[in-house]
């Protein structure tokens, strides 16, 4: 049986939605805090490979609005990358990695047909 990976802070509101439907659906996961166990640069990559990058870098929060405006502006994959490399909490969370997938943000209805 294959295991959710989920990336994120754990004291984020969407990614206790995140745990608490899992739990209840009984789905088996891993949870990789990026406060306490670092940056996964490869799963960011594919995430942003798969995805893009406006996509994956949460432009509504706090550490978005932080950035230098020429920094927004200019922002590509890359940067995006290395931004969120120094910056953890500018991914969108929760960021699930299953089955050489990556999903992003919380969403049940694709949880229940991209999860089971």
């Amino acid at each position: 049986m294959k295991t959710v990976q989920i990336y994120g802070i754990k004291n984020c509101d969407t990614m206790k939605k995140a745990f608490k439907w899992l739990d209840k659906e009984g789905i088996e996961y891993g949870f990789h805090d990026y406060k306490k166990g670092g940056f996964d640069a490869d799963v960011i990559r594919q995430a942003v490979s798969e995805h893009g990058w406006e996509t994956v870098i949460n432009k509504r929060g706090t550490t978005w609005r932080k950035l230098d405006e020429k920094l927004k502006t200019s922002m590509d994959a890359e940067r995006a990358i290395k931004v969120a490399g120094e910056n953890p909490s500018i991914v969108k969370r929760p960021l699930i990695l299953y089955s050489g997938k990556t999903y992003v943000g919380y969403d049940e209805g694709l949880y229940k047909s991209a999860l089971k």
